[in-house]
């Protein structure tokens, strides 16, 4: 049975990688304590080598769980209390509202409620540092009053990432590694890119207008050399290395943690709505039901490269998924994990049901919506409604590093209920929920995607 199971997983990797046009896939699946794994393509089109377990792909986001983890020690530990707030570890910490940045605590940082906007851009005016990179959190702006909701923020994990270096007076890396890494005997997981150099690692992948594959540069989705998001999406790992992670997670602490405060990290400390990500945030995880089965998970987008983790505990189950081409690396990761959760668990998932087009909503919600990094356009187009996301041109013009390329428009489709959740149901962003926002009078002012509230600058 166990040898049919591995033959239909490698089949059915290879076939997914195939469907999506991804160079490189690799997966992983762990199921009442035995793992397996699959694999299929190369690591780089113009410099292929094999892809396999030990392979090393950028996790992007799925590192916040490492920095989430890590500060939950320092908890366990009683050297850092997660209500307190920020500016007991970081006194010289600066946003552009003193009441928020005087109440904002570190578990606000870990469950996304801070209130903060996504993240800075890069530039050119610090040391690439993470006392470099929150020196200039004054320059971003609030999305709201620290507590008050969920949207999804890389600055705020930057951020809970110098509160670790600060308490440990370590670089943050190699204060994770002695916290976490290495208790949970993860051998491939690292930050730095010489690290990255000496083993065998897969390369982005982005793809031209007429549908070639490029290279991505650079190889991170950030500025080389910069240490500044590294909490919050700078690990690279391998699919070996994020089953010891779910194995870690699913078991006692290994001494470096008290079980009951790892299984704390799995209760809901806020709700989420409409969201692709879950249900809602425990400590550094997203929390969804899985056919009547609670699960954790995250998952990771950078230059080329996509990640996803999910992990059902009740059932001693994880599936990893590694991809190397954008956009289709997320689509094709999100096969792979419905693919396993419905033969090793039996659970089937589907993707809502649109409702029928209706003009006037269409035209209610139409307009421009934005972060600091990013323009999210949502058009009627040919009895339709469509969604484009796109960083600011004026942003990518003044980099001096290639950026990913943008999401054209989609087809989305409002969903049953009041009215306002929708899906998108094509493209590299297929299968994504979210919501728009209305103020007290009804008028639309945001629309929340992938966790993140973007606000309403233009209508129609």
């Amino acid at each position: 049975m166990q040898q049919m199971t591995q033959g239909r997983l490698s089949a059915f990797t290879a076939r997914a990688a195939q469907e999506f046009g991804i160079p490189g896939l690799a997966v992983g699946v762990l199921v009442e304590g035995r793992e397996s794994y699959a694999s299929h393509g190369v690591t780089s089109v113009d410099n292929p080598l094999p892809v396999d377990e030990r392979t090393l792909f950028h996790l992007a986001s799925v590192t916040k769980t490492f920095t989430a983890t890590a500060l939950v020690r320092l908890a366990a530990e009683g050297r850092v209390d997660l209500d307190a707030p920020v500016r007991r570890y970081v006194p010289e910490l600066r946003l552009v509202d003193e009441r928020a940045a005087e109440r904002i605590t570190v578990l606000n940082l870990l469950n996304h409620t801070g209130g903060l906007d996504w993240n800075l851009i890069d530039g050119d005016d610090d040391d690439g540092s993470l006392a470099g990179f929150v020196a200039r959190m004054a320059d971003l702006p609030m999305i709201a009053e620290p507590g008050t909701r969920a949207s999804y923020s890389q600055a705020g994990y930057n951020l809970a990432g110098l509160v670790v270096e600060k308490v440990c007076g370590m670089p943050f890396e190699k204060a994770v590694a002695e916290l976490v890494i290495d208790p949970a005997h993860l051998t491939d997981t690292v930050f730095d890119e010489a690290d990255v150099m000496v083993r065998r690692f897969a390369a982005g992948h982005n793809r031209d207008e007429d549908g070639t594959l490029r290279t991505a540069r650079p190889w991170k989705a950030f500025r080389p050399g910069t240490r500044g998001n590294n909490p919050g999406g700078g690990a690279v790992s391998s699919v070996a290395d994020l089953l010891r992670w779910a194995r870690f997670h699913l078991g006692d602490g290994a001494g470096a943690l008290p079980v009951e405060a790892l299984r704390g990290m799995r209760e809901q400390t806020v709700a989420l709505r409409a969201s692709t990500l879950g249900d809602g945030f425990g400590i550094g995880w997203f929390l969804r039901e899985v056919g009547g089965l609670q699960a954790i998970g995250h998952g990771g987008s950078g230059n080329g490269q996509f990640a996803e983790l999910l992990i059902v505990p009740e059932r001693d189950f994880a599936v990893v998924s590694l991809s190397n081409a954008g956009p289709q690396g997320y689509p094709c990761n999100q096969a792979v994990v419905r693919w396993a959760l419905e033969q090793y668990l039996g659970v089937v998932e589907k993707d809502p049901e649109p409702v029928p087009f209706d003009g006037r909503r269409a035209r209610e919600v139409a307009g421009r919506y934005e972060i600091d990094a990013m323009n999210l356009d949502v058009a009627t187009d040919g009895g339709r409604l469509t969604l484009a996301v796109g960083i600011k041109p004026e942003i990518r013009a003044a980099s001096d590093t290639e950026m990913p390329p943008d999401h054209p428009a989609a087809a989305i489709g409002f969903l049953p209920g009041d009215g306002d959740e929708y899906v998108i149901t094509e493209g590299g962003l297929k299968g994504q929920r979210g919501f728009f926002g209305r103020d007290a009078d009804g008028t639309v002012t945001g629309i929340d995607l992938a966790g993140r509230l973007f606000g309403r600058t233009q209508a129609g």
